[in-house]
């Protein structure tokens, strides 16, 4: 029977159509067997359990999350060469499926669903899903013949047309079970490499983002006069199989895993072919109403107006995501295994070129010698024989940058280093316009920061060899960090939201234009807020936060005046005071109530100002230093957890306490209750009521 035969005969039932297909196609892709071997064969089968005997309940016996944590309290108390290889057992822990399923079903609904409220049904399917994975039958993008159904799809019950069918194989649309199993496999592998990977590198990673880049910068890149800012972003559209997988191998060793994720990595995902458009799209008449989309039961509400802004602000740098065939949300924990690499090459590499001078004010006797508070002026010159040279290394995804402290002849040398290591490692061809050498003083332009230098006169004053106080004048320098408001405008006009990058005039914001003066001013002071926390590092935060107010206020005031009639800003700033606090409600009687009445009697929403109208609100720049060796607070409480399960710590404790004469908690309490049964509770009771008589 053919495939297109089963579709227009089949029944509606969804279970009956999976396996009449599942039968299809095992009849029409099976090799012939000898007859001999049909008994033997049939036999195995009938050893195999059949799914609907298993009961799924009896496989939910542990808690997801201490399984998660077991994982990651392993992977950090291996040593960091060791290798993995009996990580299966922890596919098998069906209790982690169930949380693997719960996250992809908060990805495609918006809610997490708790664990009770899963029907038993969904549970038998993801069952299935588990035991195809082990067994090794489970196959990436399978839309026709899914094991577990995404919470979205409705249940079948009218026949498939052949456009519809045709239609749900050729989406981009990734497969729900597929999302459930790279859920898993991220679970598994992500803590055995998060114990391996540099603290170098500041993307996809857990407890490291853009921030801990850039007070990593502000804290650890002063004095540095020449930079290598690279572009490596080509390894997120491509990368050789073979390397992810060297990679992969090196920590490890599970053929389970390894062979899922070679299998991700070789299929491509499937892409519509494109068609003319005459064939296909219509023209679209020219003031066609846009009909108001009605969501579905379980599909999640769009993101609302002020985050969906705020993703127009990504940089450059952040707005790159990668994408490996059907790994999905796999990818960018591979692209930091395969970048891993550069940044191990690099940290030799700083070692190497690091040569210290006694003549250096800072950097003086080791590679992490020196003052670490960013406003420490360095002297300049800053390079020359008699200066220690040093260089440092930092990446965030594809893009890194490296700090040089010597000759520009340096900086060429480490570039073309670079540029073999990328092409004999990754297969990466660069030029010289992905790897920029740019000084300090010209500033350096990344996370749309620019890294610059700042010129400072200190005085110095100290006493000299005959005792008088000497005051000397010098010059210095500061590292500064600041917001890059080009950067800012361009992605203001990105949004509409400002007329053009050299006239940043605002214009209204027209996507707000049906919502209440309530809502709009509580959208906008959501976005200003995350603003304001965007550029928190930022030396002229005060600065990038009061024009990003301006153009908001502009932007509703113009809006306001639009929508009420009132011709002018001026005007609306008027009624509704700078903050734009005050109601512009339009009355048309003068039998209206006041605002104050249908406030109080709960008719209206409160209007809330928008934020930073004035300078002064505007928080200023944190310039708190990052600790030195700083690591994220979940590494520090790992750490401390494996150090207390170490039985010699204990030991060594004890020794410590013995030796001193001091006496433990437990020994007092023990000496207590010992007391307690030898002597009575009457004796204690006696002391107790007798010390109480005397006080």
């Amino acid at each position: 029977m053919s495939f297109r035969t089963i579709i227009k005969h089949l029944q509606c039932n969804r279970r009956s159509f999976i396996d009449s297909i599942s039968l299809a196609r095992f009849n029409s892709s099976a090799p012939a067997v000898h007859p001999s071997r049909r008994s033997s064969i049939s036999l195995q089968f009938q050893n195999v359990p059949q799914l609907q005997d298993q009961d799924p309940y009896s496989y939910l016996k542990e808690d997801p999350i201490e399984i998660c944590s077991s994982i990651w309290v392993k992977a950090f108390a291996s040593l960091p060469n060791s290798s993995f290889s009996d990580l299966s057992g922890f596919l098998s822990k069906f209790d982690l499926w169930v949380l693997a399923y719960q996250r992809s079903c908060a990805d495609v609904t918006g809610s997490f669903p708790p664990r009770n409220a899963i029907h038993s049904h969904v549970l038998q399917d993801l069952l299935s899903l588990r035991n195809a994975v082990i067994s090794g039958k489970f196959s990436w993008n399978r839309k026709a013949n899914p094991l577990i159904q995404s919470p979205n799809d409705k249940s079948r019950t009218h026949l498939i047309s052949k456009r519809k069918l045709q239609a749900m194989l050729e989406s981009d649309e990734p497969c729900f079970q597929d999302r459930i199993v790279q859920e898993v496999l991220l679970k598994v592998i992500e803590p055995i490499f998060e114990a391996r990977f540099s603290s170098k590198s500041h993307a996809f990673r857990p407890g490291r983002n853009a921030h801990s880049f850039i007070r990593t910068i502000r804290s650890n890149f002063a004095g540095y006069l020449w930079f290598l800012k690279a572009d490596l972003s080509e390894i997120f559209r491509h990368v050789d199989e073979n390397v992810v997988m060297g990679s992969l191998e090196k920590a490890i060793k599970d053929k389970t895993i390894l062979r899922l994720v070679k299998s991700a990595l070789q299929s491509p995902r499937q892409k519509r072919p494109r068609v003319e458009d005459n064939d296909v799209k219509k023209k679209k008449r020219k003031g066609a109403t846009k009909k108001k989309k009605i969501l579905n039961e379980n599909e999640p509400k769009p993101d609302p107006y002020w985050l969906r802004t705020f993703f127009n602000f990504a940089p450059e740098e952040a707005a790159k995501v990668p994408s490996y065939g059907h790994c999905g949300i796999l990818s960018p924990l591979l692209a930091n295994v395969c970048l891993n690499e550069l940044d191990i090459v690099m940290e030799d590499k700083i070692s190497e070129y690091f040569r210290p001078s006694k003549l250096d004010s800072i950097w003086r006797d080791s590679i992490n010698d020196g003052c670490h508070n960013p406003a420490w002026p360095e002297f300049v010159p800053a390079s020359g024989k008699e200066k220690t040279r040093k260089m440092d290394y930092i990446r965030y995804g594809g893009h890194f940058l490296v700090g040089i402290r010597g000759p520009r002849e340096d900086a060429v040398r480490i570039r073309k280093e670079i540029i073999e290591f990328c092409e004999s490692v990754f297969g990466i061809r660069l030029d010289n316009s992905k790897i920029e050498i740019e000084h300090i003083s010209r500033g350096i332009l990344f996370l749309d920061h620019v890294i610059c230098r700042r010129i400072i006169h200190p005085t110095l004053r100290y006493t000299s060899s005959g005792g008088s106080i000497v005051s000397q004048k010098c010059v210095g320098t500061l590292l500064s960090v600041t917001a890059s408001l080009e950067q800012c405008i361009r992605k203001f006009r990105r949004v509409e939201l400002v007329k053009g990058d050299r006239d940043p005039e605002p214009l209204p914001c027209n996507p707000m234009l049906y919502s209440s003066q309530s809502h709009t001013n509580s959208q906008m002071n959501k976005f200003l807020e995350t603003m304001a926390d965007w550029y928190r590092y930022a030396d002229n935060r005060k600065k990038i936060v009061g024009f990003c107010a301006y153009v908001i206020r502009s932007s509703l005031a113009k809006l306001y005046a639009a929508r009420y009639r009132l011709k002018s800003r001026a005007k609306v700033y008027r009624i509704a005071l700078r903050n734009l606090s005050r109601p512009l409600i339009e009355s048309s009687n003068n039998s209206a109530p006041e605002y104050s009445d249908l406030l109080r009697m709960g008719l209206v929403d409160a209007i809330e100002g928008v934020q930073f109208s004035r300078m002064s609100m505007i928080p200023s720049c944190d310039y708190t230093p990052l600790p030195r060796n700083w690591v994220p607070h979940h590494e520090n409480v790992l750490r401390e957890y494996i150090k207390l399960q170490d039985q010699e710590l204990y030991s060594e404790l004890h020794k410590v306490v013995k030796r001193k004469g001091l006496s433990l908690p437990q020994d007092e309490i023990s000496e207590i209750v010992w007391g307690y049964k030898t002597l009575g509770a009457c004796h204690f009771k006696t002391n107790v009521g007798s010390e109480m008589e005397g006080g």
